[in-house]
């Protein structure tokens, strides 16, 4: 059986792969990169990349939709051509994912391994049936898949997931979109606004990534006024018939009624690609789910010589997350056993909605019971935001009492993509909401409804929580 032996063995080349590879080869020339499936990242193939290529056709057609109420009005009614929409989807797809292609296979070719690698113990790995792997430290960055609840099954050949969408030739009739979380809202509000028949439904009540209630409250209201949206659903029947999926749910007016899609798309969530790896065989222990204990700040697994990056943590599944992990990865394992723990940047996460949503630092379920200043706005009478119809959303801000220091925000509404960034800025160099203050704003721009939250952040923090009044003599208000 051949053999190969390397200080650093890379199982995936996705974002957290290729991330690891480039940074261990800092600190070693002996590494390898073992790739079962495809080349290209699931961000160019079927992630950020291609959905929003398609939410840039939805922007498209809804700028044209509301150009009458500027007194704009084109010549004749709107026509999306679906087969132009996914013509382009697809080409620009494929560009994107032949950069990443073609970077991977720049490097040198006996750096790089094809087949499926599994753990036979802790320093050896099989990869296919006839390569034997010896390292020294390894990196599992096998990526996430698309979690399907069973139920989802009886839908047969018409239930699809985000990958299946990009490979589209045409777009459909109708879609049922179940979860509400950013895949499903960015990817139904486009199919809805390209003219698609399109029905969401949740479960929990959760809307995208949200944990403030207000804001989600807020964030419901709005999407729910643009489509059908239930983000607490309560369906009773999902059936295949024909060429069609039936499903029999209880509506807003507590009416039971069925309606037929030609797609199911389930968006709800994805799993870390640990499955057939054999980490047991490795020495470590797994949970429930099979996943082992790991540092956030090392990304070691347990005590072992193996550290898990990128999505296959299930810890941030975002892109930028993703590259950082690599790196970190990537450093203590090219220099393994030497470990050392990372700080990480500060939490942002973005939906690409209209309007938008955007997370920084701390989530408002994360914040502390007590010390929380908040400061909001909300975006209906906000200058710039009404001069662009885009008057639409509510940002929370959180400042801590006593030092003012700001520890994050949630938020739906204009330019959240934008806004987002300059607070994870903010929070990063761990600036106070006064200082935040000092900063410029000009006008008139949509960060003007950003200052007003700041300032009554700022004058929380001075007052201070007020105290709940006590008085045993006092009637009612009293």
């Amino acid at each position: 059986m051949p053999e190969k032996s390397v200080d650093v063995a890379i199982i995936g080349a996705g974002t957290a792969g290729m991330a690891a590879y480039r940074t261990a080869r800092e600190h070693t020339d002996s590494v390898v990169l073992i790739e079962g499936g495809h080349y290209g990242t699931t961000c160019a193939r079927v992630g950020c990349m291609p959905s929003k290529l398609l939410i840039a056709a939805a922007e498209a057609a809804h700028r044209v939709q509301q150009a009458p109420a500027f007194g704009v009005h084109p010549g004749g009614p709107l026509r999306v051509d679906g087969r132009e929409v996914m013509d382009r989807v697809r080409r620009e797809r494929d560009r994107f994912v032949g950069f990443v292609v073609n970077a991977v296979e720049d490097w040198p070719e006996d750096s790089r391994l094809r087949g499926h690698a599994r753990f036979v113990d802790g320093q050896t790995l099989l990869v296919g049936e006839d390569t034997r792997v010896r390292f020294k430290a390894a990196i599992v960055a096998t990526g996430s898949s698309p979690a399907i609840p069973p139920p989802f099954r009886e839908a047969g050949d018409r239930l699809i997931v985000n990958d299946d969408i990009f490979d589209w030739e045409d777009l459909p009739g109708s879609v049922a979109v179940f979860g509400p979380g950013v895949v499903g809202l960015e990817l139904g509000q486009a199919l809805h606004r390209l003219g698609v028949r399109m029905r969401m439904f949740g479960k929990g009540g959760a809307v995208g990534p949200l944990s403030d209630p207000k804001v989600r409250d807020h964030a419901e209201a709005i999407f729910g006024s643009e489509f059908p949206l239930d983000p607490d659903a309560q369906v009773s029947e999902i059936r295949r018939d024909g060429d069609a999926v039936h499903i029999t749910f209880r509506d807003g007016d507590g009416q039971t009624r069925s309606e037929a899609f030609d797609y199911l798309l389930a968006a709800t969530g994805r799993r870390p690609n640990l499955a057939g790896l054999d980490l047991e065989k490795a020495g470590l222990e797994l949970d429930e789910r099979g996943m082992p204990a790991i540092d956030p700040y090392t990304l070691l697994a347990g005590n072992s010589n193996i550290f898990i990056a990128g999505d296959a943590n299930n810890h941030l599944p975002l892109l930028h997350e993703a590259a950082d992990e690599g790196k970190i990865a990537g450093h203590n394992a090219g220099r393994w056993p030497e470990v050392m723990a990372n700080g990480r940047r500060s939490a942002l996460s973005i939906v690409f909605t209209d309007p938008g949503i955007t997370m920084v630092g701390t989530r408002h379920a994360d914040l502390p019971d007590e010390g929380v200043a908040v400061g909001e706005v909300n975006f209906d009478d906000q200058g710039r935001a009404r001069v662009t119809l885009k008057n639409q959303g509510l940002l929370r801000v959180y400042a801590a009492y006593g030092t003012g220091l700001f520890l994050g925000t949630e938020m739906v509404g204009p330019a959240a993509e934008h806004i987002g960034h300059l607070l994870a800025w903010a929070h990063q160099q761990g600036m106070s909401v006064n200082e935040m203050l000092e900063m410029p704003f000009y006008h008139p721009v949509v960060e003007e409804g950003l200052r007003s939250a700041l300032r009554q952040a700022s004058h929380a923090v001075r007052t201070g929580p007020r105290p709940i009044p006590r008085c045993l003599d006092c009637g009612p208000g009293g």
